[in-house]
């Protein structure tokens, strides 16, 4: 038997979540079944998403989430003692995995045999892993770059938007970003960024968006929402392509946002827009893996982690996260 915490999503969120809203408890794991795996959790992930889903969920439950961990205890021979794997199993430090489930929003998947160990686990988690899948695979399908194509994203200091922006430079295209303090504005002009902003000091976001992007933008890679995006939308060219991500910018709002109809200026710039959840292509996720080491080691890709130590300050990891204090992707190591 090994002793497990956990997280409990004790309450519902009355607007940004609270330390009290979770419930810290220990427990005796289960004793494995045929086809089982007990894994000790080395990482676990705290992204913007959880926010939104927690909505739909009941209290009770382990919080939600992904975690990488090592089989420590297995009867699957597919998961060998040792192996490492990434899954949604939640805020825990170790927890019992069926491998034969076949639920397709909780396949446990392992790490690629050739992961470098040059690199850091905690990325299967980032850049190697569900942030890096999002900005690759949303990107390139839904937003289709094309060199000398302006791309913009918001968000851009963050797991995702970061990604995204140093894609569009390996496509070819100006790269637009905006963050919200000067020091993430000038880590995303390391990255290469051609042109970033603090939109927390600009004066006016349109006038920020047409200094950045002065011949318009093609596509847009949108994490923010709301009004944001209602401005962006002006600013988009003829046969743009709009990539919805997220909505961070309304995750806490007690009430949903009301804002200006879009839909006459989707018409008229005959735009696409499409909203997406990473998994629908998670067939796809081995060869983007492969691809975002591949660039990783090439140097083409560079990245950040804020990474807060302890799992017992994993409710403080989320809502420092919500509240835009990490920079790159926000990791708690256990």
């Amino acid at each position: 038997m090994v002793k497990s915490k956990r997280f409990i999503f004790a309450r519902q969120f009355d607007g940004a979540p609270k330390e009290s809203d979770f419930q810290l408890v220990e427990e005796e794991t289960p004793e494995l079944k045929d086809g089982e795996i007990l894994v000790e959790s080395l990482f676990n992930s705290v992204d913007p998403y959880m926010r939104a889903y927690t909505r739909q969920l009941p209290t009770g439950i382990t919080m939600i989430g992904e975690g990488c961990g090592r089989v420590i205890e297995s009867k699957s021979s597919d998961f060998p003692v040792g192996t490492v794997i990434m899954g949604r199993y939640g805020w825990c430090t170790h927890t019992v995995l069926d491998t034969k489930s076949k639920d397709p929003m909780n396949v446990i998947r392992k790490a690629p045999a050739d992961y470098p160990k040059d690199l850091p686990q905690s990325l299967l988690l980032g850049a190697v892993g569900m942030p890096g899948m999002t900005a690759l695979l949303g990107l390139t399908k839904l937003c289709e770059p094309k060199e000398g194509e302006t791309v913009f994203v918001n968000g851009a200091a963050g797991a995702v938007g970061s990604i995204v922006g140093q894609i569009a430079k390996i496509k070819g295209c100006r790269a637009v970003g905006s963050a919200g303090s000067d020091a993430k504005v000038a880590w995303l002009k390391e990255l290469g960024f051609d042109a970033a902003f603090n939109y927390k000091t600009v004066s006016s976001l349109d006038a920020a968006l047409k200094e950045a992007a002065p011949n318009g933008i093609d596509c847009y890679f949108d994490n923010v929402g709301a009004d944001f995006s209602s401005t962006v939308l002006n600013h988009m060219n003829l046969f743009g392509r709009m990539a919805i991500c997220g909505s961070i910018s309304t995750y806490n709002d007690k009430e949903p946002a009301k804002g200006p109809y879009p839909f006459v200026t989707i018409l008229f710039k005959q735009m696409t827009v499409t909203g997406f959840i990473v998994t629908r292509w998670l067939n796809e996720w081995p060869k983007g893996m492969d691809q975002m080491v591949q660039w990783i080691k090439e140097g083409k890709i560079k990245y950040r982690e804020h990474v807060t130590e302890g799992f017992e300050n994993m409710p403080k990891a989320f809502i420092g996260m919500l509240a835009g204090e990490n920079t790159g992707k926000a990791v708690v190591k256990l």
